[in-house]
């Protein structure tokens, strides 16, 4: 750390801590703004530390959630502006699949969101997609607007962009203090900057940035095991390369989910994993005990023999990601409850990727004081009781 006297000093209209997709994009939209804007992030950048790394997420339009779908048209605007101001292709239409049992709540809810009754049935779906197996009482909804976004590439985009408009990213510069006021101030490991008003968008180190402002976030960070299955027959159209994206909703063995992608990261390799993981400290999410198990691998490898017998049933590959839980799954998008210039996004619980143009927007029309764009009202801290210490 430098001595103080060596600390760069600078003043900013805006300073966004976290230069995952969500901060990226909130800095993005305050420089489209003509917002002098700082973004900062504490590991020197290109990083896997993160949620925001690796190839691919999957986008779609199909939402349990009406407030999720109302968005999806915005974002999906949003990426494409961004692919023509990047100049550079980030996102692949694959379509989706969304199986479950029939009637399920969620799967209802993503036919709803889609406004069309794509349905597909067993004897249809293994025509068009014959990867895919459904069982009996199971049926398949078809979202054509579903596909691939390539998410390192994204990420790369929405920062050479924000730079273009004139922000300044400054990686490898760790947050030590932040103090409140009408200018605030942030102290790093080798800064002291000055701004009206702060995003916190970071990650899985949120509640951790946030603790000392007196708010007790529940957040929970978990690690989450990313996998990749061999082809059995590489190359087979049952298989990889020209299958849809999908998502297994309600099902009793996989009580969160299970979602899938074709073959992108690693030639003959789909991705396919469970949407959840175990409760971990972000510092030490890689320093797991020899031995450790892994019930959501074996749950897996018994979900590929039943729905994608093209896949061989243990992981070729296993790397990890981190989601940052709240309680409901709902994001938080709100003003500190006591500091109304300190801008919270936190909580993204594992879908938020696809909808950081619009959180990112969000963000910044919270922080310029504007009408938000979408509904913040599903989003607030207050809806958590005792967030608020008493003092600070």
């Amino acid at each position: 750390m430098a001595a103080p006297s060596q600390l760069q000093q600078a003043t900013y209209d805006a300073i966004v801590i976290g230069a995952g997709i969500q901060g990226s994009f909130a800095a993005y939209h305050l420089a489209q703004r003509r917002r002098n804007t700082l973004l900062l992030e504490q590991f020197i950048l290109p990083h896997s530390r993160g949620s925001s790394h690796g190839q691919s997420r999957i986008t779609r339009s199909a939402y349990p959630r009406a407030r999720y779908a109302h968005m999806m048209p915005d974002s999906f605007h949003l990426w494409q502006r961004l692919e023509a101001e990047a100049g550079t292709s980030l996102y692949r239409r694959t379509g989706l699949v969304v199986l479950g049992p029939a009637g399920d709540p969620e799967l209802e809810g993503c036919r709803r969101s889609l406004g069309t009754d794509q349905v597909l049935d067993a004897t249809v779906l293994a025509r068009r997609f014959p990867g895919l197996r459904l069982h009996a009482g199971e049926v398949a909804v078809w979202d054509g607007t579903g596909g691939v976004l390539f998410a390192d590439r994204a990420l790369r985009a929405v920062q050479d962009v924000f730079r273009r408009h004139g922000g300044t990213l400054r990686d490898g510069e760790k947050v030590l203090r932040i103090e409140p006021g009408a200018v605030l101030t942030v102290t790093t490991t080798t800064g002291v900057y000055q701004a009206p008003r702060l995003i916190i968008a970071a990650g899985a180190w949120t509640g951790a940035l946030v603790a000392p402002l007196g708010l007790r976030l529940p957040l929970q960070p978990l690690r989450i095991n990313v996998c990749y299955w061999r082809e059995k027959e590489p190359g087979s159209p049952s298989a990889g390369g020209a299958s849809p994206c999908f998502m297994a909703l309600g099902l009793s063995q996989a009580p969160h989910g299970v979602y899938g992608l074709p073959a992108l990261e690693y030639p003959g390799l789909v991705k396919v994993c469970y949407h959840h993981g175990s409760p971990t400290d972000p510092e030490e999410r890689d320093r797991l005990p020899p031995g450790t198990p892994h019930p959501d691998v074996a749950l897996l490898s018994s979900f590929i023999s039943s729905y994608l017998p093209g896949l061989e049933p243990r992981p070729a590959v296993v790397e990890t990601c981190l989601y940052t839980n709240t309680p409901d799954e709902d994001f938080i998008l709100d003003r500190h409850p006591k500091f109304s210039n300190i801008i919270i996004g936190a909580g993204f619980s594992g879908h938020g990727f696809k909808l950081a143009p619009v959180v990112g927007k969000l963000l910044c029309e919270l922080s310029l004081g504007e009408e938000p764009s979408h509904s913040t009202a599903p989003f607030t801290i207050t809806r958590f009781p005792s967030v608020l210490r008493a003092a600070l």
